[in-house]
């Protein structure tokens, strides 16, 4: 199972908001669904996210049992 928790610690460190991914960075907000409920997105969306937030990917996701 996916988890997005490393992600909400990067966005806060960054100061970049669920609000300023949406208006400023063109992600839908389905996708901000997606992510506070722990469900899949596409590579594509992953790598948008790291440039975004010039990360790595284990800044975004994790992999839980």
């Amino acid at each position: 199972m996916v988890s997005y928790a490393p992600l909400w610690a990067t966005m806060k460190e960054k100061n970049i908001s669920t609000y300023a991914l949406i208006k400023n960075y063109g992600i839908q907000s389905k996708t901000i669904y997606n992510l506070k409920h722990d469900k899949n997105i596409s590579t594509a969306t992953l790598e948008n996210l790291c440039d975004i937030l010039e990360c790595t990917p284990n800044d975004v996701l994790t992999f839980k049992k």
